[in-house]
């Protein structure tokens, strides 16, 4: 081992240790004994000695570092000793220089809960670079079973943004800097640690807003002598009345806003510095006893209120209903000298100390007598985190909630995603991607393989395994646990069966053609229904499986188009009509009478138009010899009077009182985009009797809907009464037959 591996100390920190390790031992509650920091400073030395503890990445000494960690702890939150014995052995688990069960033993079970904490978080940190996502704010705490870790990290990130002040790599600042906003900052800010969290703020804004930072800190510099006479002048009054008052012990002190919470009122309310005229708040600290504390709050409240004019909408009580975080104080705007407002903020000590240093302190001051108290500290803290709502915690309004019925997964490139408590293979394959679910053959979990049922836990890696050659079955769905991958694998599953369907029909389509037999939907639809299927796309997937003969298809499909090969009828046209002359339809039960004792000829409902029962028709003989039936009002109808008048014959429906022959209609519909008109539309069809909806085709354009309804219909006389109920329906403006 090389000297370049070893650990070496500087003069000045040599310095600096000793300097900590007095206030380490003088700070934390009844100090650290002689024989368990002999044997911390033992395993550092052997860690160091061995190469295990090094300079960081930016090159500083993890062993100062960590000592400025625990003397904030100790000083600024004040837990016991066992966590600043946490933070300084921390590394040497880490290089393996000591394990858990020897700091267990050493040190007992809190220590070991601290370090095993630490160390869930250190391998979380290595999975996932995305640390700034709120999915990564909620795996933290999700995974940290001990809040005070949580307070640790604060405290080390807050050291960390300290040394930067004299680093040289800009980068690293604000990298530093940004991570802090995201994850640090607002932590700090519900946990009530606000002098902790001012001071990040301050430092990330003089890191990643260097120039901004640099203007205001000159300006408030420039201002800070008129500053501190005015708040002289101001407090001069209050302490004059209060000292009439000699049951109230106070201490009066005026606190200059922080630049970075000066910054953030400028953005907010559009003004530059100097029209920002609340730079600064008054503190009254009040030494009171707990029962007299709201009392005397408020008998000096009203001091200030005579003194000046308070605005009654910035009064703030949190002393009758405490913030969340444990928060009391009693806040209120007054004007003061030269019609400057003036912020004025009255509270206890106690309160006082629950302000600067979060709820620690709170359960500090109480005092923490036995391991019971620490637990309820732990858990007040739990519960302050668990309830955070979205609020105006910095700039960018940050909402973080601890789910306690999720977990969270990474993916092998580091990205984190949220999935409910349960959650299997299956399901994380859905929440990447809906190609990447369906093709899901299992999965690999921290490098072991897994099926696809397979339950993922908090934290877990997963990279999933597919196969091109798999398709999503209908066993999935008990495997499935979240509505996203169910619906997922439903829609998937359609869309199998519509392809499957689509083949099934071209095969069909393609079969008849090859017998030179057009294919007609009606007759196919009576087919299927004749065979039992209930739902064409169930006929034409087993078509498409090959467990339905084609050759029977067409058998019966000829049956039905040529009736008279095995009853004797008349041959029908492939619209289902009997061919008959003028003089042969009295008493006929056909629909259709053609003129001119036209026998045999092929005829067909032409597509253009299409006619339906009691609609004015004519005929019109095509190249091919057989007849096309067009409405009167067709299109092209005119076109085809002038210009083939010697091919037009006349043609009409027979005098029938109770048609049953259905016709293929088209109805376009024009509408406002409302909920539930497709609904209300198909619920009306489907109540009336003599129709049957063949397909309906809607699609939307900002706040308006427009569409097609394929129907078979008796006739005219019940089209139209269909149209007037259908214009009836809410949100349809417009319908018009196709």
């Amino acid at each position: 081992m090389t000297m370049e591996e070893i650990l070496i100390f500087t003069d000045e920190e040599r310095r600096e240790v000793q300097e900590l390790e007095k206030k380490l031992i003088e700070n934390t509650d009844g100090g650290i004994p002689d024989a368990d920091y002999e044997f911390i400073r033992g395993k550092i030395g052997t860690a160091i000695s061995e190469g295990r503890i090094v300079r960081d990445t930016l090159g500083f000494n993890p062993v100062v570092t960590d000592m400025q960690t625990a003397s904030l702890v100790g000083q600024e939150i004040g837990f016991q000793h066992e966590i600043v014995t946490s933070i300084l052995l921390n590394r040497c688990v880490q290089a393996g220089c000591v394990s858990i069960d020897e700091v267990r033993g050493q040190f007992g079970e809190n220590a070991a809960k601290i370090l095993t904490n630490l160390a869930q978080i250190n391998s979380l940190y290595a999975k996932s670079p995305t640390i700034e996502t709120e999915n990564f704010r909620n795996l933290l705490l999700s995974f940290t079973n001990d809040m005070r870790v949580i307070l640790i990290m604060i405290a080390s990130r807050l050291v960390l943004l300290r040394a930067l002040f004299s680093h040289e790599d800009t980068d690293a600042r604000i990298m530093v800097a940004r991570e802090a906003s995201k994850l640090y900052i607002p932590l700090a800010h519900k946990l009530g640690f606000y002098k902790l969290k001012s001071e990040m703020e301050d430092l990330a804004m003089r890191y990643t807003e260097s120039e901004v930072y640099a203007e205001l800190s000159r300006k408030l510099e420039e201002t800070a002598a008129s500053r501190e006479d005015y708040m002289a002048s101001f407090i001069k009054p209050i302490e004059r009345q209060l000292k009439m008052m000699p049951h109230i012990k106070y201490r009066i002190k005026g606190r200059t806003k922080s630049i970075n919470s000066i910054w953030q009122k400028m953005k907010k309310q559009h003004r530059p510095f100097e029209q920002i005229y609340d730079l600064f708040a008054i503190r009254i600290i009040i030494d009171s006893e707990p029962k007299n504390e709201k009392s005397e709050c408020w008998q000096v409240y009203s001091i200030v209120a005579d003194m000046y004019t308070p605005n009654p909408h910035r009064l703030r009580d949190w002393l009758s209903v405490p913030k969340s975080n444990g928060y009391e104080s009693l806040h209120t705007t007054v004007m003061g000298p030269e019609g400057r407002w003036v912020e004025v903020q009255i509270r206890t000590e106690r309160m006082d100390a629950v302000a600067e240093h979060g709820l620690a302190a709170h359960w500090r001051y109480k005092g923490i007598q036995s391991e019971k108290g620490l637990d309820n500290l732990l858990a007040s803290i739990r519960d302050t985190l668990e309830n955070m709502s979205e609020e105006n915690l910095t700039d960018s309004k940050f909402k973080m909630e601890l789910y306690k019925d999720e977990i969270f997964i990474f993916t092998p490139r580091g990205d984190l995603y949220r999935l409910p408590k349960g959650a299997t293979v299956l399901d994380f394959a859905f929440s990447i991607h809906t190609g990447l679910g369906c093709k899901c053959t299992g999965a690999l979990v921290n490098g072991r393989n897994v099926p696809i049922r397979h339950a993922l836990n908090n934290g877990d890696q997963v990279e999933i395994i597919t196969s091109n050659s798999q398709t999503p079955k209908q066993a999935w769905l008990n495997i499935a646990q979240t509505g996203r991958a169910r619906s997922k694998i439903r829609q998937a599953m359609k869309e199998i069966i519509a392809r499957q369907a689509d083949m099934g029909r071209e095969a069909v389509v393609r079969k008849l053609k090859n017998h030179k037999i057009d294919f007609d939907e009606s007759i196919m639809d009576h087919l299927i229904r004749k065979m039992g299927f209930k739902r064409l796309t169930d006929f034409y997937q087993n078509v498409a499986d090959g467990t339905i003969d084609m050759a029977d298809i067409l058998k019966r499909y000829q049956a039905l188009l040529n009736p008279e090969s095995e009853n004797g009828e008349q041959p029908r046209s492939a619209d289902g009509f009997t061919f008959i002359s003028d003089k042969d339809s009295k008493g006929s039960s056909d629909v259709l009478v053609i003129e001119r004792n036209l026998k045999g000829v092929d005829y067909k409902l032409a597509r253009c138009c299409s006619p339906i029962f009691g609609d004015e028709i004519f005929g019109f003989v095509t190249i091919n010899g057989g007849i096309s039936i067009h409405r009167k009002d067709c299109t092209n109808a005119r076109q085809l009077i002038e210009r083939y008048p010697y091919r037009v014959i006349e043609a009409r429906w027979s005098d029938m009182d109770n048609n049953s022959t259905l016709f293929p209609v088209t109805l376009r519909i024009v509408g406002h985009d409302d909920i539930g008109v497709v609904n209300n539309l198909t619920s009306l069809i489907s109540q009336e009797k003599d129709v049957t909806m063949r397909g309906i085709n809607i699609e939307s354009h900002d706040t308006l809907f427009s569409g097609t309804l394929s129907l078979l219909i008796n006739g005219n006389m019940k089209l139209n009464k269909l149209i007037a109920k259908i214009e009836g329906v809410k949100g349809v403006k417009q319908v018009k037959r196709g």
